[in-house]
């Protein structure tokens, strides 16, 4: 579990592709590799992998041709950067909300409006997946657990602070670039059940 506070940006110093299959390796800060082990969870860019190597500051993921079709995570390159966070352990403060790092969609950055003291970024998705974005509710950006601002049409927005911008890659995003998408999966569960029993009304 993941609770969508960046702890920092880390970069890709290596990738070995192979046939559906790659190896992403990422060089970490002391505070990112702190008491990490083969086999433990960290989220890139939101997306949960698994640690397969340490070797000093770098340490090595492996992503399948699944990941690497939904994330944008396939779209990598040597010196890119991507945001990490550590899974999180019990008793940990809660400082955003509960991801499970498993990537629905990308969404497509379309408009960013910069003001003196913060950012606002529009998205777009498809409209079948706006179903799922709420005004004022919860969503997973690349990692970042962040407040939906205002939803249009096939549009959505949130605003970001200089810390969000700093300590994360949205202080380089432009527009046109892809970012993870993780949907709140309470305002899934709830959606879902209400086209299920509306479906079932309709039917019967």
């Amino acid at each position: 579990m993941f609770t969508g506070i960046v702890l920092g940006m880390a970069q890709v110093v290596a990738i070995d592709k192979k046939q559906s299959f790659q190896t992403h390796t990422l060089k970490l800060t002391s505070e990112m590799r702190a008491g990490l082990e083969i086999g433990a969870s960290v989220a890139h860019n939101g997306c949960c992998l698994t640690v397969t190597k340490i070797d000093a500051d770098q340490v090595s993921f492996d992503l399948m041709q699944a990941t690497l079709n939904t994330t944008n995570l396939g779209e990598l390159t040597l010196g890119d950067w991507v945001n990490i966070e550590r899974a999180a352990k019990f008793g940990d403060e809660i400082g955003g909300h509960s991801m499970s790092g498993h990537i629905s969609v990308t969404a497509n950055i379309v408009e960013i409006i910069d003001t003196p003291n913060n950012r606002t970024v529009w998205f777009e998705l498809d409209t079948p997946d706006m179903k799922y974005v709420l005004d004022k509710g919860y969503i997973g950006l690349d990692g970042c657990s962040l407040t939906i601002g205002d939803t249009n049409g096939q549009r959505f927005c949130v605003h970001l602070i200089p810390e969000t911008m700093n300590r994360t890659l949205f202080g380089r995003k432009a527009v046109g670039a892809a970012v993870n998408v993780e949907f709140d999966p309470q305002t899934q569960a709830i959606v879902n059940t209400v086209e299920r029993v509306l479906a079932q009304q309709t039917q019967s």
